[in-house]
């Protein structure tokens, strides 16, 4: 049966409309795809994100108690050093420093 000829451009639109149309629809359904993608990604990197703040916020705390250790140390350290200077009577100590004071502490 063929079809009269003023149908036939109609048609011819009709044909290249649903053709434009599911080449829309692929190109969306690609799209939707990449978007479910990236969403994925994103949640991924958030949760790297908030693991690594969470290591990070422990790393600086082990830092911070280090540090603490170091200048106790530090100090228990320099301490002992200037009790051996004053046990040995070496410069530096008190005693080095001012003779008459283990005079006055003798007499006393």
């Amino acid at each position: 049966m063929k079809l009269p000829d003023r149908l036939d451009a109609p048609l011819k639109r009709l044909s290249a409309a649903l053709d434009h149309l599911e080449a829309a629809a692929e190109r969306r359904s690609i799209a939707d795809a990449r978007r479910a993608d990236l969403e994925e990604e994103l949640a991924v990197m958030q949760d790297d994100r908030s693991r690594l703040a969470v290591e990070l916020d422990g790393a600086a705390a082990r830092t911070r108690k280090l540090e603490e250790a170091n200048l106790e140390v530090a100090r228990r350290l320099s301490r002992t050093s200037e009790a051996i200077r004053a046990v040995l009577g070496e410069p530096g100590s008190p005693e080095a420093l001012d003779p008459d004071a283990s005079d006055a502490d003798a007499e006393g």
